[in-house]
């Protein structure tokens, strides 16, 4: 096991090297020059020069991914070419946010995915089984911003039941902990917060979710029907277990490996591809500071979320790989 995680563990660096490689690459070679928006379309090219030699853009491109990949590895982005501000620290900030939203949508869509899909397999050409594939046809193919803006005009602004955009009311903050609102009023006693920071988690999180329910749910129908016609869940029926223990014990258990995969790319997917979904409901977590770096043409700002938005994506797949060995040793050996 320990030589399976540690070389796992290694083939991580060649991948974040070459995440941090390609967007410095295409944030330097398409985006304006930051000096020249941080002095205006009026600055002298003397101002501009000399901006230029203070932030470091006059050095060779080589030398600046060196100093930009040295600081990196120690956790330092730099600071915001806009704003001053330390690009880690924001980082620090808003990724509480979209890790709770991110955790938010895969647990609703790996409960409603499994579930939709186990009964889907188990109920093969019902009227349940269709419907559920239709509605998971039409979560794949749905725009998760149209879906988003849809449930903001139905539930947030016709019907009134829930809270169209933020992540808390204004003054109901619970004391900080871990960062996660649920979590961290939930440790403070504070229920009034957990009932707000609710609410205006269920839009987004279901809206953020639609796409990987339907996938999880079709993955799962395919691999629960190849499960339940081989012959050990036939020799487990004829032993006369009980249908839900065939199922849940034997079936489902053996078709783990394919879906732990699915929701392990879904997460990774969920942290880095918020980007909309935080837009829309204007949830401030690094999708949206992603979209303000790039409206501004902040290319550090966009380097460092994107930078971290990787790391997470593949320590995730650390994640899966781990899992597949504890769920079949023998991947271990493979």
């Amino acid at each position: 096991m320990a030589k399976y995680i540690v070389r796992r563990i290694l083939l991580l660096f060649p991948v974040l090297f070459g995440v941090s490689l390609a967007t410095f690459m295409v944030m330097h070679l398409f985006t304006t020059d930051p000096a020249e928006i941080i002095l205006g379309q009026h600055a002298t090219t003397e101002r501009v020069a000399a901006l230029r030699e203070e932030l470091g853009l006059n050095k060779p491109i080589y030398v600046q991914y060196a100093d930009y990949l040295s600081d990196a590895v120690r956790g330092d982005f730099g600071k915001s070419v806009i704003t001053k501000t330390s690009i880690s620290d924001e980082l620090m900030k808003r990724f509480p946010a979209t890790l709770e939203l991110a955790l938010a949508a895969i647990f609703i869509a790996s409960v409603a995915g499994i579930t939709a899909g186990v009964i889907s397999a188990v109920k093969q050409n019902s009227i349940f089984d269709y419907g559920s594939m239709v509605a998971a046809l039409m979560g794949v193919s749905m725009p998760i911003f149209w879906l988003g803006l849809m449930m903001i005009i139905v539930f947030s602004v016709t019907l009134g039941w829930l809270p169209s955009s933020g992540r808390i009311s204004i003054g109901m903050t619970p004391e900080h902990v871990t960062g996660l609102y649920l979590l961290d009023s939930l440790i403070t006693g504070d229920m009034e917060a957990f009932s707000d920071a609710l609410k205006h988690l269920i839009l987004p999180a279901v809206a953020l979710g639609s796409y990987s329910t339907a996938i999880i749910a079709r993955m799962t129908r395919a691999t629960m029907l190849e499960t339940i016609r081989q012959d050990y869940i036939r020799t487990a029926r004829a032993k006369g277990l009980s249908e839900k223990v065939v199922i849940i014990k034997h079936a489902l258990r053996n078709a783990l490996i394919p879906i732990v995969t699915v929701i392990g790319l879904q997460m990774g997917s969920l942290l880095g591809g918020a980007v909309l979904t935080e837009t829309v409901f204007s949830w401030p977590g690094i999708g949206s500071y992603v979209v303000e770096g790039i409206m501004a043409s902040d290319y550090p700002r966009v380097q460092g979320a994107v930078l971290l938005i990787g790391t997470i994506f593949v320590l995730v797949n650390l994640v899966v790989d781990i899992l597949y060995s504890v769920l079949d040793p023998r991947i271990q050996h493979s």
